[in-house]
């Protein structure tokens, strides 16, 4: 039996304010006496225009307006453009929409309400031109903060390839962690894409790729250039939902350009001067791949914090720490200053790496600070 839809009070952002009120009340009711109360203005105010609406909703947390589906048409966002979106409709025709300014003024974390790959029903003009009506619940998402609000960076997709270059730029292995964090809290599968293989040695990385194997995670080398793990590559993508993600100049772009030709994405190359990439993909996109499935190329991060994770919770990101936790003394060990911790004899006996332990340090004390500035 479906759940019973039912009313809910949705908290809306305030941008509406009173006028303010002349302060000359004593003089004007001399003059005037009781007839100053018959104008237009209360001696008591109401305040600020209500900022809460009543909208039938599916679930408590849902915070979206039903819609006549008769009247709307179902679809999916390709790509966000400031206050615009192109979105793709389940029978073909791509609509240039803007946002209802209700869904804008919800009251969420959210940096944005409508991100790249959300399913949406939208109002059809005359004009040809749309209006998102409503966002469907996400799955699948690859989440960050960005200024203290969350930044969903793409929804409902089922795999996130993590494209970082073994040169030019310098590989980051803490961020690879960040990201694989990311990835399990989001319900993604994690892809890690070791590209420009061809400018390394490759002797020199196959510790770190066969650590993420014994973890489980899918860890290739690839070369744009000479091809290198093309084919593995374009396997792992037919019929899913993947979304490609690393820094600037890590070649995401050339990737996508090689295992489906004909793309045309633009590409630039890393800077001389400071060796760190230049942005070239300048917002998220959704493409169709020719041989199955949807693949979202994303702008290139210099910075991926975490959203919504408290350090303590971070161990159980970890995999690698999982089979010694539950050997520490002290119940609430944060495995950073203790003894008789499992998890640093682990790290003493190089049963966990210490690369490893580094990216779980930087990440607990990173959230640590964090929330020292939400609370003062």
């Amino acid at each position: 039996m479906a759940d019973k839809k039912h009313k809910k009070r949705v908290e809306l952002r305030k941008n509406r304010f009173k006028r303010p009120r002349e302060q000359n009340w004593g003089r004007v009711f001399e003059e005037q006496g009781e007839d100053v109360f018959a104008g237009e203005e209360r001696v008591r105010a109401k305040g600020d225009i209500s900022r809460k609406r009543t909208i039938i909703a599916d679930t408590a947390a849902e915070a979206m307006p039903t819609v006549d589906q008769s009247a709307c048409l179902p679809g999916r966002v390709l790509r966000v453009m400031g206050l615009l979106c192109d979105v793709e409709t389940d029978d073909g025709r791509l609509v240039r929409c803007a946002v209802r300014r209700l869904l804008k003024t919800l009251a969420t974390d959210e940096r944005n309400i409508v991100t790249t790959g959300d399913r949406v029903w939208i109002h059809l003009a005359k004009s040809g031109e749309g209006v998102i009506e409503r966002v469907e619940s996400r799955h699948g998402l690859l989440i960050r903060s960005s200024k203290g609000r969350e930044h969903v960076l793409v929804a409902n997709v089922d795999q996130v390839v993590i494209v970082m270059a073994l040169a030019e730029p310098d590989l980051k292995p803490h961020l690879i962690d960040r990201y694989l964090v990311s990835a399990e809290q989001g319900g993604l599968r994690p892809i890690v894409c070791l590209n420009k293989a061809d400018l390394v040695d490759s002797a020199l990385v196959q510790p770190l790729i066969g650590y993420y194997r014994q973890l489980g995670i899918v860890t290739l080398p690839t070369s744009a250039a000479t091809g290198l793990g093309l084919d593995r590559l374009k396997r792992l993508l037919r019929g899913r939902e993947s979304v490609f993600t690393g820094q600037s100049g890590v070649g995401k772009s050339s990737l996508l350009n090689a295992v489906q030709p004909g793309l045309g994405l633009a590409v630039r190359s890393v800077s001389d001067t400071t060796q760190k990439g230049r942005h070239t993909t300048t917002t998220a996109q959704l493409l169709r791949l020719d041989f199955g499935g949807w693949v979202v190329d994303t702008p290139g991060l210099r910075q991926f914090q975490l959203w919504d994770i408290l350090p303590e919770e971070l161990e159980g990101f970890f995999p690698d720490f999982r089979p010694f936790v539950h050997r520490c003394v002290y119940p609430d060990c944060t495995h950073t200053h203790e003894d008789r911790c499992a998890v640093k004899d682990a790290v003493a006996l190089r049963y966990i790496s210490d690369r490893r332990y580094v990216s779980y340090l930087g990440m607990f004390e990173g959230r640590m600070e964090e929330m020292k500035d939400d609370y003062t």
